[in-house]
């Protein structure tokens, strides 16, 4: 099973190896993985996204907690919770197919963030289905370089991984 977890750490040099080497020496893989620093200077927050039954994600909770750059953690896809993930496409268009891009980009709400004479850079961003369905979308071929952010997520309402 998927899970998030939102874990809270100092913004010290090697904090990051440290979570990363915990999950490559009990070989747990990270689907994806995004850090960056939160309101408060000295403190980052990471969002790991990763799979494993209820065992496993408790093995890599206590492991993390046992981390002294962890300040606090939680597996968000426990709680109701709202996701977001950034993708920058790179599209081939030329022609007719102009038309047909921008038509699309409008539909699934994204935007053309750069013009060339033959290509757009278009940004998106949503859920994971989303963005798979406005690439399914795409004629095949058109597709020239696909970047995406992974997943980072915060929990509703009142709810919140905060110090």
């Amino acid at each position: 099973m998927r899970h998030i977890i939102s874990i809270l750490l100092e913004n010290e040099a090697g904090a990051l190896s440290r979570v990363s080497g915990l999950f490559s020496a009990r070989g747990y893989n990270i689907e994806a993985l995004t850090v960056a620093p939160t309101e408060e200077p000295s403190v980052s927050r990471m969002t790991i996204v990763t799979r494993g039954d209820e065992r496993i994600i408790e093995q890599i909770t206590k492991q993390l907690n046992k981390l002294i750059d962890v300040i606090k953690l939680m597996d968000i896809s426990e709680a109701n919770h709202i996701e977001r993930e950034l993708m920058m496409i790179k599209v081939r268009a030329k022609g007719p197919d102009r038309e047909e891009v921008k038509r699309l980009v409008d539909i699934f709400r994204g935007r053309i963030i750069d013009v060339a004479a033959s290509a757009y850079v278009i940004e998106m961003t949503g859920d994971g289905a989303k963005l798979d369905a406005f690439l399914t979308n795409l004629a095949p071929g058109q597709i020239l370089e696909v970047v995406r952010s992974g997943p980072t997520g915060i929990l509703r309402g009142e709810r919140g991984l905060h110090l």
